[in-house]
Parts: structure tokens; C-alpha cells; sequence
């Protein structure tokens, strides 16, 4: 059973639960956004498998996940990202956010988001279990994308892909 680090609005640790026990209250728990960049400048998509707790089958950032108690994040960034896309690079921290959305299940979504970024070129192997598709995308392409069909993409991908891609491009 995967525990999260509940957190307060500046990100220090104030308990542990079950992720799915925090999902369904709501409370405020850490996570992190992977978003990994080839050397054209196009961001790698990740296509949620189906069988997700909830966001199954919808476009989103090159990975994603939660640090468990006592576990440095990055540290626990890039264990996630070879788990879910099987290849690991440099991750750097770009920056954080808090955000909150509701799912038609009724979970909740309440996290406090530290966003990484990376370059890869190399063949990715993605878990089956995780991952159902993955893409290379321009941002160009990308914002034609989420304006045609916003609801093919997580929540929290929409709340923050254009800063990422302007403070990646910053560099």
C-alpha cells in the first residue's frame, strides 16, 4: 500500500497517508511532473493507460507520480521516470504549484507539484501497465491540440505546460 507525504501550503511535511485514502479526502500531499524534451525542443507525451485510478486514458506530461514518506523527490523522480518510460536522464527542478481538481469518481486531486525537466534521445520502453501510447510533440502542435480537445488531457498537464515549455526555452 503507497503512502504520500501530506504537506501544508509551503511543502512542509505534516503526516503520511494512503494514497488512494488521500485521493478520496482530498488533502494536500506532494508530487512531482516529469516533462522531457528532445533536442528539437518537442516535449515527450505520455498517454495514461486506461486502467488508472482516474485521468486513465488521457494525454499528459512524460511522467508523473508521488514521493513516498522519507524519500527525496528527485530521487523519486527519476526512479518513476525509468519505471514508467524506461530511460533515465538529468532532471533539474524548474518550479512548483499547488493545485486542486475534482474527478467525476470522486476523487480529488490536491497537490502540492514539483516540476522537472530533462532532455532525452534515446528509445523509450514504456511500462504497458502505465503508459498506453507516447508522442513527441511540438509546442506549436501542442497548444492546437489542447484547443481542439482540452478534454483528452489531464488537468494538471493544462495548468502548466505553456510555462513549462517557456522556462525550459529560457535555458
Amino acid at each position: 500500500m503507497k503512502e504520500v507525504i501530506l504537506v501544508d501550503e509551503q511543502d512542509n511535511a505534516v503526516g503520511r497517508m494512503e494514497k488512494l485514502e488521500a485521493h478520496q479526502k482530498g488533502l494536500l500531499h506532494r508530487a512531482f511532473s516529469i516533462f522531457i524534451f528532445n533536442t528539437f525542443g518537442e516535449l515527450l507525451l505520455q498517454r495514461r493507460a486506461m486502467a488508472k485510478y482516474h485521468s486513465g486514458g488521457l494525454w499528459t506530461n512524460t511522467c508523473c507520480s508521488h514521493p513516498a514518506p522519507n524519500e527525496d523527490t528527485l530521487l523519486a523522480a527519476n526512479d518513476r521516470l525509468r519505471e514508467e518510460m524506461g530511460f533515465q536522464t538529468t532532471l533539474r527542478p524548474l518550479f512548483s504549484f499547488l493545485y486542486e481538481t475534482s474527478f467525476e469518481n470522486g476523487l480529488v486531486e490536491h497537490e502540492f507539484d514539483h516540476i522537472y525537466i530533462g532532455e532525452f534521445n534515446g528509445k523509450i520502453v514504456p511500462n504497458k501497465e502505465e503508459v498506453m501510447d507516447y508522442q513527441w510533440i511540438s509546442l506549436q502542435n501542442l497548444i492546437q491540440m489542447t484547443a481542439q480537445n482540452p478534454e483528452s488531457f489531464t488537468y494538471w498537464f493544462l495548468e502548466v505546460y505553456e510555462r513549462v515549455f517557456r522556462e525550459y526555452t529560457k535555458k
